[in-house]
């Protein structure tokens, strides 16, 4: 059965004659290769390629896209808008509803825009309520997306990680190593062909009666006793499970042992559904 979710994030519609051009010269995704009516998650960089805010750009044409942004990153549009005063692009932002649909077939509902993420899950865009019963469990989403390896941002994780330690790199189109200049592009193409980057980002699974913030640390078991590693990206509670997305150590093995520092509690590695390039 069909499950829908309300997201509450911000849809930004960017558009202009200059909006293809713009963006292309701003984020780590090839623009100008996305097709029109596709998506992608991407990234855009402070100079030092330290990444303010991800999210999902939906090419509409070049002359009209869409951005999908957490509501907490919002301040982030600021960065993104900065030289925006010598292009013919606006940025909007726009009412609409924004709701995750899993396990619902095409044809059934029909969106404005419709963003097939995989085979079992879509974002659907409309400018007015869509007639489907929407269920509150949110957590059911945010635990898709980790599962996934999606990552989102926080405040608390912003200009702290270049796209690679959150594996933006084996997903989807988010970064493109060959459409030329954008803002942070130096350091990131620097950590591809130099292999700077010693981290990555890994999805865990575990129980605690709490949950842990986002750019809080973790423990590794030493011979010595345990020390703190890592940062945690995001984590939600999910039918009696947590589960994270952590940036750590990108040799990390499998089995090694890590837990949460208040409750001691023992986490797990499980498999990326990519492979980190």
């Amino acid at each position: 059965m069909a499950t829908f979710i309300p997201l509450d994030w911000e849809l930004i519609e960017i558009s202009g004659p200059d909006a293809q051009k713009y963006l292309q010269g701003q984020l780590t995704c090839d623009v100008n290769a996305l097709a029109a009516g596709a998506s992608t998650l991407t990234a855009h960089c402070d100079p030092k390629g330290k990444m303010t805010s991800i999210f999902r750009l939906l090419k509409v044409s070049e002359q009209q896209f869409f951005m999908l942004i957490n509501k907490g990153l919002f301040t982030a549009l600021d960065a993104l808008k900065k030289y925006a005063v010598f292009s013919k692009v606006t940025f909007t932002p726009l009412d609409w509803q924004i709701v995750g649909a899993i396990d619902c077939h095409c044809g059934k509902v029909n969106p404005q825009y419709r963003l097939e993420l995989d085979e079992q899950r879509a974002i659907l865009l409309n400018p007015t309520a869509l007639e489907v019963s929407l269920s509150d469990c949110t957590e059911q989403w945010a635990a898709a997306d980790i599962l996934a390896g999606l990552p989102h941002l926080t405040a608390a994780t912003q200009n702290e990680f270049i796209p690679q330690a959150l594996n933006l790199q084996a997903i989807e189109q988010a970064v493109s190593f060959s459409k030329g200049c954008y803002i942070g592009q130096e350091t990131v193409a620097r950590a591809k062909y130099r292999g700077i980057n010693k981290r990555a980002m890994f999805i865990l699974q575990g129980t605690s009666s709490s949950l842990p913030q986002s750019g809080s640390a973790l423990e590794m078991q030493l011979e010595n006793g345990w020390r703190q590693t890592g940062c945690i990206i995001n984590a939600v509670q999910y039918k009696g499970k947590l589960y994270l997305l952590a940036v750590l150590n990108q040799e990390i093995e499998a089995q090694t042992a890590l837990r949460l520092p208040e409750e001691h509690s023992p986490l797990q590695i499980l498999p990326l559904p990519y492979t980190l390039a």
